[in-house]
């Protein structure tokens, strides 16, 4: 069954691949993927995982993936596709593996994006498709560390392994399992999303309660927001301002003092949100904080 690690006996071989039959079926390995120490030879019999690359064709690997049926493992989103899924990649040489919408969330702003983290395994299907499928909370339960008292205001790095209503799910960096409120956020967060936390309690349940909220001091001011939204009202992303710009231009334009303006452009340089040209005079919008980063 595709999708499995199976044995097969090697029929052919050329410079570069050997060509394994199991049950009938014909399957390429790559001769750079033999991670066996006795070097094969025609007649042996070989072990590897087998699947149908992306262009549909039978191969052997023995690079295993980091998912298999009965292991789940850490695999990375590569592509989101409306109405179908997300890819995702668990370590084959060739070939990502889809995670069915039926498994995401309901509301498409909770979907992984591209670069997200999930913990799945492998599930052959239908006409030998290898699907993805996400470990449940009770994976998550095993999984579990017991996390040390007094962890009050420490940060933490979390994935998201479940996005309600209510809230996310996730699991830290040294697997603690934590809640964050949707009072908590700036916004709904998504499947397989990573981010610092902050500990702001413990729950009934034994969960780290977190805030994905800025500290006070974290935050982007109201100069800042200000200019931030004039930068996206303009189709360049780019003011004809800067540091060394007329006060009174600057006050015209924005409502605000000189000093108050090189405060927040400032900031926004130092939180890589804003570029500064110096000699052309303008700040130009390189990474929005509230965009969306795939346009799916």
């Amino acid at each position: 069954m595709l999708g499995t690690v199976e044995k097969g006996k090697i029929i052919d071989e050329n410079e570069n691949a050997y060509y394994v039959q199991i049950d009938g079926i014909t399957y390429e390995l790559k001769k750079h993927e033999i991670t066996q120490d006795d070097i094969p030879k025609v007649g042996d019999e070989i072990e590897g995982f087998i699947y149908d690359n992306k262009h549909h064709d039978r191969e052997m690997t023995q690079f295993l993936p980091f998912a298999q049926p009965d292991q789940y493992g850490w695999g990375k989103v590569t592509e989101v596709r409306p109405g179908l899924g997300v890819f995702v990649d668990v370590g084959l040489p060739d070939k990502d593996v889809v995670l069915s919408m039926d498994d995401l969330p309901r509301e498409k702003e909770r979907w992984p994006r591209r670069d997200d983290r999930l913990l799945v395994r492998l599930e052959t299907g239908y006409k030998d498709r290898i699907w993805a499928k996400l470990a449940d909370e009770n994976i998550f339960d095993q999984l579990a560390a017991n996390f040390p008292n007094n962890m009050n205001n420490q940060n933490v790095f979390c994935t998201v392994y479940a996005s309600r209503e209510i809230g996310a799910f996730v699991l830290t960096d040294d697997y603690y399992l934590g809640f964050v409120h949707a009072s908590q956020t700036p916004r709904p967060m998504r499947l397989g999303e990573q981010f610092k936390g902050r500990v702001i309690g413990v729950s009934q349940y034994g969960r780290l309660n977190l805030s994905a909220l800025p500290r006070a001091f974290e935050e982007i001011d109201d100069d800042a927001q200000m200019i931030l939204m004039s930068l996206r009202r303009r189709e360049t992303k780019t003011l004809p301002f800067y540091d060394k710009s007329d006060a009174q231009e600057i006050k015209s334009y924005f409502g605000i003092s000189k000093s108050a303006f090189k405060r927040a452009v400032g900031h926004l340089l130092k939180d890589g949100l804003i570029e500064e040209n110096k000699d052309a005079g303008t700040i130009t919008l390189i990474k929005d904080p509230e965009e969306d980063v795939d346009d799916e």
